[in-house]
Parts: structure tokens; C-alpha cells; sequence
């Protein structure tokens, strides 16, 4: 039989090996998020209205590209300006370490019980949140969209979205 002391040994190496891979994984995420079809590609597309259907598909995309030049001139960047999938892996690791670690309060786990469980929940809440975060990094920066909008807007253009 083996030793308590033994035991615990193999339980932290599994719970070290864990982390690693959790670690190594939202690394991944962000290299994947950072290094796949940038937002910064990312261009208007135009629904197909008077404006457009008048001056043609062509003229349509040098007006998206003249105010995407504006915009860049105003000193603003189609980059995001915050690591979304850093601030999404913080706050699923957040909400999940907390939530886990009242659960097993509220399950009368002792206090080395309550600890594994957030630490758990955190691992699983964090990857949740990286792998979130990897999606939803498919458009421009809120501002920079918000002024090439607004330009082809005043230009009589509408945006139906961003491919």
C-alpha cells in the first residue's frame, strides 16, 4: 500500500501537469487568434441600396476603401486594441473558479476541497473563455468601425456588416 505522503505527490503532479496543459493550450488559442485572418482584414460590406445599385460595385469598394483610409488617418486602427482572448480567458477563469469554489462550500467540502474546486473551475472557466475569445476576434476595432460606417454612411452607403 502505498503512503499518504506518496499519494499526495502523485496528485499534485497530476494536478501540475494539468495546469501545464491548460497553460499550453490558451498559449495556442492566442497564437491561433493572433496569427489567423486578422480583423485588421476585415472590410465593410454594403447592402445593395440606391446608392450602391447608382455608382456600381466597383466605385462602391473605392468609397469603403476611402474612408477605411480616413479613418486610418484619424489615428485610429482597425486592431484591436485589448487581447480579447486574454480578457475572455480572465473572466471565464474568473466566473468558474468563484462559482466552483461556492459549490463545494454550499456541498460541505473541506476547505482543501473548496480549493481544488476553484482551482478546477478556474482551469475550465479560463479555457472557456480563450476559446471564446478566439472567436469573437473576427471584426475591427468598435471605433474604427463605428467612423468607416458613419463615412460611407454620409456618402449615402449603407453597411450591413463586416466580412
Amino acid at each position: 500500500m502505498k503512503s499518504p505522503v506518496h499519494f499526495l505527490s502523485q496528485r499534485q503532479s497530476r494536478f501540475l501537469s494539468a495546469g501545464v496543459v491548460v497553460l499550453s493550450a490558451l498559449t495556442l488559442l492566442s497564437a491561433c487568434a493572433s496569427g489567423g485572418p486578422s480583423s485588421a482584414s476585415a472590410r465593410p460590406v454594403l447592402y445593395p441600396n440606391a446608392t450602391l445599385n447608382r455608382v456600381g460595385d466597383a466605385q462602391g469598394q473605392a468609397e469603403a476603401n476611402a474612408c477605411m483610409s480616413r479613418a486610418s488617418a484619424a489615428g485610429l486602427t482597425p486592431s484591436q486594441s485589448t487581447n480579447e482572448v486574454g480578457r475572455r480567458a480572465g473572466e471565464g477563469a474568473a466566473t468558474a473558479g468563484v462559482a466552483s469554489a461556492v459549490g463545494a462550500l454550499i456541498t460541505g467540502r473541506g476547505s482543501e476541497g473548496v480549493l481544488r474546486a476553484g482551482a478546477a473551475g478556474a482551469a475550465v472557466g479560463g479555457s472557456a473563455g480563450a476559446v471564446s475569445g478566439a472567436f469573437h476576434n473576427d471584426r475591427p476595432n468598435s471605433t474604427y468601425r463605428s467612423f468607416v460606417q458613419r463615412c460611407l454612411g454620409e456618402k449615402g452607403f449603407e453597411v450591413i456588416g463586416w466580412n
